[in-house]
């Protein structure tokens, strides 16, 4: 059986592309015998060996006792043809409205999405310079907290010594005036 699609098959079509095509012929089908039923007819001479041109002669032979006139042959050609031109304005639109939403779209959203991590990124980066900075504030104040320490500890210990002898001249003074007064 011949299918629409089986009359426009060649090497490197794609079978769903050309079934959207052959269903757009097949619903704007003309009445009557005209170019689309022409090519059926040829398709079928030629299934069974007929070489094209006889094919063609045979088929227009049989159609021209239906009222086809090459005049009418070929101008319902070019009606299947600026058909398949509209179909193709059509997807193209359809197309570009996908690529808009599929491709641009999610483009966008990566944008989006990369402008975010170098945010993100000069945050941390900001954050590591303050933590750093904490560190380096941390060490100092340690450093000068141990340096305090050991001033308080010295002075501790210097003031406790002159402390002892200030009060062991005292108690000798005490012991001394009670032996020599």
């Amino acid at each position: 059986m011949i299918t629409t699609a089986s009359l426009f098959e060649s090497d490197g079509t794609d079978e769903r592309s050309l079934g959207f095509l052959a269903a757009a012929l097949e619903k704007n089908n003309l009445p009557g015998f005209d170019y689309f039923e022409f090519k059926k007819a040829v398709s079928a001479l030629q299934g069974m060996n007929m070489e094209e041109a006889v094919a063609f002669k045979s088929a227009f032979t049989t159609a021209s006792t239906l009222g086809l006139t090459k005049e009418k042959l070929l101008e319902t050609a070019g009606y299947y043809r600026d058909l398949l031109r509209k179909e193709k304005d059509h997807f193209e639109s359809a197309l570009a409205d996908q690529h808009q939403q599929r491709v641009e779209a999610r483009a966008s959203d990566i944008k989006r999405l990369q402008d975010q991590i170098d945010r993100h990124k000069a945050e941390i980066a900001r954050l590591q310079d303050e933590v750093g900075g904490y560190l380096n504030s941390m060490e100092s104040a340690q450093a000068q907290m141990h340096a305090d320490a050991e001033k308080l500890e010295k002075a501790q210990k210097q003031f406790g010594f002159t402390h002892q002898s200030v009060l062991l001249q005292i108690e000798r003074d005490i012991e001394g005036i009670h032996q020599h007064i």
